[in-house]
C-alpha cells in the first residue's frame, strides 16, 4: 500500500495585525451599514421629490445600474481599511481609534454629494 502524505503550511500572523485587521472589520462594516442607508436616502428623495415622472424611469436596466452604482459605492467604501491599516500600524494608533469616526462622516458625505449629483440625473425633477 502507497502512503499518501499530506502536509499542510500554516503562516504566521503577526498577533498586532491579527488584532489590527479584526478591529477594523468591527468598526467599518458597522458603519457600512448606515454609509448605504444614508446613500439609499439620498436616492429616495430624489424618487419622491421627482414622483410621479420618476416612476416612469424605473426598468430592469435602470434596476441594473443602481446595483452597479451600489457596488462600486462598497467597493470605494473599502479604502477606508487602506487608511485604517496604515493608521493603526502607526504610533498614532490610539489617537486614530479616538477620531477615525471623523473619516467616516467626511468620506460618507463625500459619497452622499456624488450620489446626490448621479441620483439627480436619473430622476426628472418636479420645478
Amino acid at each position: 500500500m502507497i502512503e499518501e502524505r499530506t502536509q499542510v503550511n500554516y503562516v504566521t500572523v503577526n498577533p498586532n495585525l491579527r488584532a489590527n485587521v479584526t478591529d477594523a472589520i468591527k468598526y467599518w462594516e458597522r458603519g457600512r451599514i448606515f454609509y448605504n442607508l444614508i446613500l439609499t436616502a439620498v436616492v429616495g428623495i430624489h424618487f419622491i421629490t421627482g414622483y410621479p415622472a420618476s416612476k416612469l424611469q424605473l426598468s430592469i436596466d435602470f434596476a441594473l445600474a443602481i446595483f452597479l452604482l451600489a457596488v462600486v459605492a462598497n467597493v470605494a467604501y473599502c479604502a477606508a481599511y487602506l487608511a485604517d491599516l496604515f493608521a493603526q500600524a502607526s504610533g498614532f494608533r490610539d489617537f486614530w481609534r479616538q477620531y477615525r469616526w471623523i473619516v467616516f462622516a467626511i468620506g460618507s458625505a463625500f459619497a452622499a454629494i456624488i450620489t446626490h449629483f448621479i441620483a439627480a440625473g436619473m430622476f426628472p425633477s418636479n420645478k
